[in-house]
């Protein structure tokens, strides 16, 4: 099956560069390239691709309006381009339904990864993303009162251990080694916490574990464990692949 992509961008270099790189490879294929939101936005309503590769700041409409915009009306999965150290609004994306986030310096065996894992109904949040994109997010106050931890009470021992590696960055192979289970457990697991949580995918999980304590921001603005509050300490970081 060939993924159908629409690369938006206003830097005509940056989203001609995705896009040639996309398009080299034999499973995927560049249907449209946009330089606003608008334009992003008409083209996968024209084309209903499998994914829509979106920076964040774009004229006119952004790329979170049209990512939430895309999102609501389409199956059409969406991955963000930032560059963290000027999208003080990245945040946002989260609920307006991104399913990846990347930074415009990304690898290209990176940036083709992430098109594959989200086509594939996946999420990607990466280490060297979640740092920054989570200290960013928890830096804001909470939108609700209510004490959040109680809705955690409905998973077993075992998916709140798999909550806990989800919010660190851990893919589904390293929560297997971790926990000693197959990764067809691990998908069980993880299916589990997002269907009695309520979430669609792995990036919300991520928030809901920081919204409820599970793990905290270090310093550096990264998961660092558990919370004092919960008494004990995860497996030892893995480091970050690539």
């Amino acid at each position: 099956m060939t993924i159908r992509v629409v690369v938006a961008d206003d830097q005509e270099l940056v989203r001609s560069g995705f896009a040639m790189i996309l398009d080299a490879q034999p499973d995927i294929e560049v249907v449209a390239e946009a330089g606003d939101g608008a334009s992003a936005v008409e083209a996968v309503r024209r084309l209903a691709p499998e994914v829509a590769l979106l920076d964040i700041r774009m004229p006119g409409t952004d790329g979170i309006e049209a990512c939430r915009t895309i999102t609501a009306g389409s199956a059409c999965r969406t991955v963000m381009l930032t560059t963290f150290d000027s999208d003080e609004y990245v945040y946002e994306a989260l609920h307006a339904g991104a399913s990846g986030f990347l930074l415009k310096d990304v690898r290209r065996d990176d940036l083709v990864h992430a098109v594959r894992v989200v086509a594939a109904g996946d999420s990607l949040l990466a280490p060297s993303v979640a740092r920054r994109l989570i200290a960013e997010y928890t830096s804001r106050p909470p939108a609700a009162t209510a004490e959040p931890c109680a809705r955690l009470d409905v998973l077993t021992t075992r998916e709140h251990e798999t909550l806990l590696h989800l919010a660190r960055g851990l893919s589904n192979a390293e929560i297997a080694a971790a926990l000693v289970v197959s990764e067809h457990t691990v998908k069980t697991h993880v299916g589990n916490v997002l269907s009695k949580l309520g979430l669609r995918d792995r990036i919300q999980a991520v928030i809901c574990a920081y919204e409820c304590g599970v793990v905290s921001p270090s310093a550096e603005g990264g998961p660092e464990g558990l919370s004092p509050a919960q008494g004990r300490k995860p497996p030892p970081r893995k480091p970050p692949l690539g």
